[in-house]
């Protein structure tokens, strides 16, 4: 099976040796987003407000590779905190409707950047 990579200047570039998402068959993959807003390189404040840009960037690779948030099938998600679990459960359920994508969400002991929280995803084209 061929692998594709997926780059979009409407996320954050890859600070590592990572692609932001590849796409192989039917299904893509995006790295871990963190809240960095692609347009100033600043990342949000607040668990809120990261978590909201967190789902925008794992949403604009999605659409680079021809997808979208409807046909995500499983998220990953890691918090610094997870007493920052219910504030963050209150914006992410914003970015699905219908069903809901199968998930895991852990607590981590520290992210890149000392961001709070980071999202990564698996979907269907």
């Amino acid at each position: 099976m061929d692998k594709e990579q997926i780059s979009t200047n409407n996320a954050p570039s890859a600070i590592g040796p990572y692609s932001q998402g590849i796409k192989a068959g039917n299904m893509v993959f995006t790295s871990g987003q963190l809240p960095i807003d692609p347009k100033t390189s600043q990342m949000s404040e607040g668990i809120e407000a990261q978590t909201k840009t967190s789902l925008e960037n794992v949403k604009a690779i999605l659409e680079e590779a021809g997808t979208t948030m409807e046909r995500v099938v499983k998220v990953m998600i890691f918090l610094k905190d997870m007493a920052d679990f219910s504030k963050m459960n209150e914006v992410y359920s914003k970015f699905f409707t219908g069903v809901y994508p199968a998930r895991s969400c852990y607590q981590v002991a520290r992210l890149p950047k000392d961001a709070l929280v980071e999202i990564e995803a698996l979907a269907i084209i």
